[in-house]
C-alpha cells in the first residue's frame, strides 16, 4: 500500500514564504508524475503544479514566477515552494502521485492535505 504525507502547510503573512512537502512511502513503485493541487472553501480542486519523472514541470498561470515544483527522486519526495504569497492563496493543498506499482498498473494516489493560510 502507498502512502502519500505532505507536510509544510500553516499561518503565514501576505509576501510571505512556505515549503511544502510530500514523501511516497509503501509499496514498491516507481513515479509517474507527482503534483500539488489545492482547494479553498467553497471551491473546486484546482492544479497548482505538477512535476514528471523526468523533471518536465507544469503551473497554473496563478502561481508562476511565485511557486517552483521540485522532487528528490531518491527520496520519493515532491516540494512546493511558494514565494510572495497572496490571501488568494489560502486553501487546502493536496499532494497527488501517479505511480506505476510492482504489479505493471499505474495508480492515483493522494495524501491527506495541509492547510495553508495567507493573511493580509
Amino acid at each position: 500500500q502507498v502512502q502519500l504525507v505532505e507536510s509544510g502547510g500553516g499561518l503565514v503573512q501576505a509576501g510571505g514564504s512556505l515549503r511544502l512537502s510530500c514523501a511516497a512511502s509503501g509499496s514498491t513503485f516507481s513515479i509517474s508524475s507527482m503534483g500539488w493541487y489545492r482547494q479553498a472553501p467553497g471551491k473546486q480542486r484546482e492544479l497548482v503544479a505538477t512535476i514528471s519523472s523526468g523533471g518536465s514541470t507544469n503551473y497554473a498561470d496563478s502561481v508562476k514566477g511565485r511557486f517552483t515544483i521540485s522532487s528528490d527522486n531518491a527520496k520519493n519526495t515532491v516540494y512546493l515552494q511558494m514565494n510572495s504569497l497572496k490571501p488568494e492563496d489560502t486553501a487546502v493543498y493536496y499532494c497527488k502521485g501517479i505511480l506505476r506499482l510492482s504489479d505493471g498498473f499505474t495508480r492515483h494516489y493522494w495524501g491527506q492535505g495541509t492547510q495553508v493560510t495567507v493573511s493580509s
